[in-house]
């Protein structure tokens, strides 16, 4: 604890600098197999993940999260919960091979039944791995996390590539979507050594699985929120209309889910050593959230102003139907930045229930969302993603954060800030576009975007809203010699 200020901002750097390689490879992969496959492709692995992506929630069942949670855990807890994600996993797989013939039926495409038999095997992958990745984020070595998720990536976007190549077509992507949980399982268990003993009875789990059971079901509810729309969209407007959307989608969500990824995991982890130290955990959750929101609102301007740049560049002009989808999408971005650090705070200090209640209520709402813009095809559904989220995102957090140390100002101070910076940044940019874009290409002007945002970001930030104070304590706590190791 002497020293869990150091680990934190020296794991959260490493999980930034994993977090930056993933988001450079995993945008590398889109444009080389965006220009390798055909829409198509993607589009029938889309049409499979979006069911199995539902049992992927139960893929731990909040296991690991809860032995991450646990101030102290015993060796006999962790081999037992191994072994219950190890029967969750093969469940799970034989769940999905089963589903395989309705799957096909659903959308009246039998190639989906081999896609979806061999996806199944991810299952069983990822369970004997959790447990393994669970330690190390006890113990905050997150440097050798972020270099096993860096591992795993490459192979498995070499496979995938290679694959593509190959002219294997969708099933270079199921190979890359099965192979990253295998890789990244052998790495866990490589690093840490540990082998799991028995099961045994009355080691005192049950409160941990009725923490993980409340974490997958709120993950469950908010996953169908989030992921409804695809299944709608490639049951009435077809496979080339999912593929395009599903792009646009995911190209979307690459800075979020890198992000929230990188900072959530190392924010977890310290929040719930801070869990009973309210005016610590108060400025730790502030100042992550703070680093989360002033890396990804400059994206979101960008995204959304020069969208049709962006999906040239990095997809190629076959997708240029993405764009406007791109576009609308683009205000997930902050939303979702704004948002996901919320379940970093609840979870941490226990308030699973209360996350539960609040995904009941706001999945109907998407939904209904989703319905409303369906008619009007995938720029109706995106328009329609956007704007319920828009809506929804100052009650959330109001009641997110009531009655813990985090007040509604606070997060509204926090937003005010980098949103403020990244929204006249990206004015100025727009003005430099109007006047001398027209005279370059696509490449050489978003690079000339993204330069004058960056600068003038960064410039207004820290020395106009005051955040330099922010980012040199994080400096301060970076250079600071570790003098404690931390017990798992």
């Amino acid at each position: 604890m002497k020293d869990l200020k150091q680990r934190t901002v020296r794991g959260g750097l490493a999980r930034l600098c994993a977090q930056a390689a993933t988001f450079l490879l995993r945008l590398g992969s889109l444009m080389v197999l965006a220009r390798l496959l055909v829409p198509k492709d993607f589009g029938l692995v889309g049409m499979v993940t979006a069911f199995t992506g539902v049992l992927s929630l139960f893929r731990d069942f909040g296991l690991s999260s809860a032995a991450v949670q646990r101030t102290n855990v015993t060796e006999e807890q962790i081999s037992t919960l191994f072994w219950i994600n190890i029967f969750v996993g093969v469940l799970l797989g034989l769940m999905a091979l089963a589903a395989a013939p309705a799957i096909a039926v659903f959308y009246h495409e039998p190639r989906l039944f081999g896609v979806t038999a061999v996806l199944s095997l991810g299952f069983l992958f990822n369970a004997a791995g959790v447990q393994h990745s669970a330690l190390l984020q006890r113990q905050m070595r997150f440097t050798t996390l972020a270099v096993i998720g860096v591992v795993s990536l490459i192979v498995a976007t070499a496979i995938a590539i290679g694959g593509a190549k190959a002219g294997y077509g969708y099933w270079a992507l199921v190979a890359m979507t099965v192979a990253l949980p295998l890789t990244g399982t052998i790495g866990f268990w490589l690093t840490t050594g540990w082998v799991p003993g028995m099961p045994q009875r009355r080691t005192g789990i049950r409160s941990m699985m009725r923490f993980g059971g409340t974490l997958t079901l709120n993950g469950l509810v908010a996953y169908i929120a989030y992921n409804s729309e695809k299944v709608l969209i490639g049951r009435f407007w077809g496979i080339d209309a999912i593929g395009i959307y599903g792009r646009a989608y995911q190209l979307i969500n690459i800075p979020t889910e890198n992000l929230n990824s990188a900072v959530g995991e190392v924010a977890f982890s310290a929040l719930s050593r801070l869990q009973d130290d309210p005016s610590r955990l108060k400025s730790y959750f502030l100042k992550g959230y703070s680093l989360v929101l002033g890396l990804t609102l400059p994206i979101t301007i960008a995204c959304a102003f020069f969208a049709d740049d962006v999906v040239f560049v990095l997809l190629g002009p076959k997708w240029n139907d993405a764009a406007p989808i791109f576009r609308l999408l683009a205000p997930t971005i902050a939303i979702f930045a704004i948002i996901n650090p919320l379940g970093w705070l609840l979870n941490s200090i226990g308030l699973v229930a209360r996350g539960l209640k609040i995904a009941l209520v706001f999945a109907p709402v998407m939904i209904a969302g989703y319905v409303v813009g369906l008619p009007y095809g995938p720029k109706g559904v995106a328009f329609a993603y956007s704007t319920v989220m828009a809506l929804w995102v100052i009650p959330l957090i109001a009641w997110c954060v009531h009655g813990t140390v985090i007040s509604l100002w606070d997060i509204l101070l926090a937003v005010s800030r980098p949103l403020a910076s990244g929204i006249l940044a990206g004015g100025l940019a727009f003005v430099v576009r109007l006047a001398y874009g027209q005279s370059l290409s696509p490449l050489p002007r978003l690079i000339l975007e993204s330069i004058i945002i960056l600068v003038t970001y960064l410039g207004i930030l820290l020395f106009v809203t005051g955040q330099k104070s922010l980012y040199l304590d994080l400096y301060r706590g970076l250079k600071a010699p570790s003098t404690m190791p931390v017990s798992s």
